[in-house]
């Protein structure tokens, strides 16, 4: 029986298909799309077994990847090497976030919050004093960043770390994304439709509306106005008036689907070149602003919860059974 991803929990492993037999990796090495430019994809080791939750590039040289176990590892030669690293844990880690190439920040499962200063070699604890599952780390500044989780938790420093106070975010939703466009501006976004925004750095967090009880995964700002929402069977809204309004966009099935897939993780590069990755290993491509998408392409069996991009031309994403894929863009 299939996990849905609309019950993730860190605690319930299943509720990210974790139980599944292991992935086939599609023996494409690259493909283009049709009246596309080329998107070459390459294959990487990551030498674990693990499910890899969430992957960081800070450039296109040293990135870190984190995922069931406690696993995190690392490379600093684009992928071609992937080491493992001791984080001190055996939790469910489902977000990094790289301040710089030496401050480091994942969290997970229990309230599970660990740093580094050392460029992710070595990682000690830091306490929040609760037991509620993180799903979300991201920095503005070297001293103001967010933590986000289970019950609409969100606490945030102004310290760099060395503190965390509770927001109220007025819902007992989880929170699974967020984005932050500076210390004041930020966007949150969890189960049941829930999205969240703040004008002042979180002193205040009012819901906006997208009428749909969709699960809501990851959030994504190019600007102040401009805004996207991806979540589960296709859900993907959008904002041109800073989330005042929110404008049905959800994902057609398309010619050889049989089923609405969730869409995990959206990111844009530039205020119009967006990517959208999701189960089943699918891809899809925005080059006007997120108003239109390409159909999808399926570049591996497995479901992929992590994408990043230090640059325009460089990306990866990771997912299911340790698979890590690098995204070169021509």
């Amino acid at each position: 029986m299939r996990c849905r991803l609309d019950t993730l929990t860190v605690e319930g492993i299943c509720s990210i298909r974790f139980l599944l037999a292991p992935s086939l990796i599609l023996l494409l090495s690259s493909f283009a799309w049709s009246g596309d430019t080329g998107l070459h994809v390459g294959i990487q080791q990551s030498d674990t077994g693990s499910n890899l939750i969430s992957v960081y590039f800070r450039t296109a040289q040293v990135g870190w990847a984190v995922g069931s176990g406690g696993t995190i590892i690392k490379t600093v030669d684009g992928g071609r090497k992937w080491k493992n690293v001791s984080s001190g844990t055996t939790a469910l880690l489902t977000s990094v976030f790289f301040i710089d190439q030496q401050v480091g920040w994942v969290v997970g499962a229990t309230g599970t919050l660990r740093h580094t200063i050392d460029g992710g070699e070595s990682w000690t604890s830091r306490s929040l004093d609760m037991q509620l599952p993180l799903y979300h780390v991201s920095f503005v500044s070297p001293q103001v960043g967010w933590l986000l989780g289970g019950g609409g938790a969100i606490y945030q420093t102004v310290d760099g770390g060395d503190h965390w106070t509770e927001q109220i975010s007025g819902t007992n939703a989880a929170l699974y994304g967020a984005h932050f466009l500076n210390e004041q501006r930020g966007t949150a976004v969890g189960a049941l439709g829930t999205i969240l925004a703040t004008y002042d750095g979180g002193a205040t967090w009012a819901p906006q509306v997208t009428q749909s009880a969709a699960t809501l995964f990851d959030v994504f700002f190019t600007d102040p106005s401009n805004g996207w929402a991806v979540g589960n069977a296709g859900a993907l809204f959008q904002t041109s008036d800073g989330g005042v309004t929110w404008v049905d966009r959800t994902m057609p099935c398309g010619k050889s689907c049989t089923k609405l897939i969730d869409l995990l993780k959206i990111r844009f590069i530039t205020p119009e070149l967006g990517w959208i990755v999701g189960e089943y290993g699918m891809v899809y491509r925005s080059h006007d602003a997120g108003f239109s998408w390409n159909e999808g392409r399926s570049i591996t069996k497995s479901s992929l919860f992590g994408l990043t991009f230090p640059d325009a031309s460089h990306g990866w994403v990771a997912g299911e059974q340790g698979t890590i894929l690098s995204l070169v863009v021509e």
